[in-house]
């Protein structure tokens, strides 16, 4: 027996699942409908030479669409479907590129899922919309609407299975409506994850599963090499051209002083005040190469200040949303720091936005943060951005970057980290 406090609880539970469950349905079906339409006619147009430029173009749509859904299975249900797309290097031609896409297995999931999407992913994101909005029918033919249809000599409307042809059957079209939203009650939950299972059972990798495994993996360790051989480059150029040579002067300035403290006093406190000055721009531009490596407030406060210290040196307004309980580990934190520097960085360069949003969660062992702008949109993975590295960066982790970036904005930028918080 449901108390009154379960029932108002698991009422805007229902409530939500039948409006996310039209959203799905409409916006669902006609995505995949354009998307599939799309796709087949660019891939069609690839030996005549077209589709060789609108392939990437279109594929790169559908992908987008996908982690679309990957986002609101994992924020609606807790689904998690994993993006195994194989990456791709900047500066490639238009012919490596499209056929690079076109041999990703991933690829050919994602039209699979296109498909069914628009056909039994269909049916199973509007049935708990169905049976949450099609009682208010029921109930309207009861309360009187049956008289718009029939005057009571024939069957003038049909209401599921019942015609309704006067008073009588309108009544029963209400008792069916009834029945109907008591099943929704105990139904639209589960068959809205329903929905997301059948799209995680299509879109995840399948048998092929060890495999790509071994090949992201592959991937990441090759990336993560490559981003710590760059961050080593990038370490010596700084400590080269910056504190190491203002020392030397600072040095060479004290050797000069050393010789003209008793024959020239004035010089030499010049040369002093030279050095003393050389000596404090060293020691910030040393302070600012290991904030670089590693900030201080991240190793001794955590990701969450250290975000709020971040978001509060931008020159935009910004809002940050914690709701964590603990820390994760070291180079999590890190490599979680520097991506969500990297993505406020180009939402201040590129957005032209007035306002950011930063939202850092952990649920289910899986840290998420979503970093979202109020720009112009366009911002996308790969050809040279710097999500492209903050994807790298992720993938070391098996985590995952989305991005949702229609044309005029909104921006939104998802990552998520499985970890433990101590």
């Amino acid at each position: 027996m449901w108390s009154g406090r379960g029932i108002r609880a698991r009422g805007p539970e229902v409530l939500v699942a039948g409006g996310r469950g039209l959203v799905l349905a409409v916006g669902g079906f006609t995505g995949a409908v354009v998307l599939f339409v799309l796709s087949v006619v660019s891939i069609l147009l690839v030996p005549v030479g077209v589709g060789i430029v609108t392939t990437p173009w279109v594929l790169t749509g559908v992908r987008a669409f996908a982690d679309r859904r990957r986002i609101s299975a994992a924020e609606w249900c807790g689904i998690r479907i994993p993006s195994t797309y194989r990456s791709l290097p900047a500066g490639l031609s238009p012919w490596t590129r499209c056929l690079r896409m076109l041999g990703d297995p991933a690829t050919w999931r994602d039209l699979g899922w296109l498909v069914v999407d628009m056909t039994a992913g269909f049916v199973t994101a509007l049935l708990p919309a169905a049976l949450l909005f099609y009682p208010l029918e029921g109930f309207a033919l009861a309360a009187g609407l049956w008289r718009v249809f029939t005057d009571g000599t024939h069957v003038g409307w049909w209401y599921g299975f019942v015609p309704v042809s006067g008073q009588g059957s309108a009544l029963l079209a209400g008792v069916l409506g009834a029945a109907l939203l008591v099943t929704s009650y105990f139904l639209s939950p589960a068959l809205l994850r329903v929905h997301f299972l059948l799209v995680r059972s299509v879109l995840a990798s399948g048998d092929g599963e060890l495999a790509e495994r071994v090949r992201v993996l592959t991937e990441t360790r090759r990336a993560a090499v490559d981003t710590s051989a760059a961050e080593l480059r990038r370490i010596e150029r700084d400590l080269h051209d910056g504190a190491q040579a203002r020392l030397v002067a600072m040095g060479m300035d004290l050797g000069t002083v050393d010789a003209l403290i008793e024959k020239d006093p004035a010089k030499a406190r010049r040369l002093l005040t030279q050095a003393r000055r050389s000596s404090a721009e060293a020691l910030t531009e040393l302070r600012d190469l290991v904030r670089g490596i590693h900030p201080p407030v991240l190793a001794e406060r955590g990701l969450c200040d250290a975000v709020r210290a971040l978001a509060l040196r931008l020159p935009l307004a910004s809002e940050v949303d914690v709701d964590m309980d603990g820390r994760a580990e070291a180079p999590v934190e890190s490599a979680a720091y520097f991506a969500v520097s990297e993505v406020l960085t180009n939402a201040v360069k590129h957005s032209g936005a007035g306002r950011l949003w930063v939202d850092l969660q952990h649920r289910d062992g899986m840290l998420r943060i979503t970093v979202t702008d109020d720009g112009e949109g366009g911002a996308r993975v790969g050809a040279g951005s710097g999500l492209t590295g903050v994807e790298r960066r992720l993938g070391t982790f098996d985590g995952v970057l989305a991005v949702s970036s229609p044309a005029g904005g909104p921006t939104m930028v998802t990552m998520e980290i499985p970890c433990a918080l101590s």
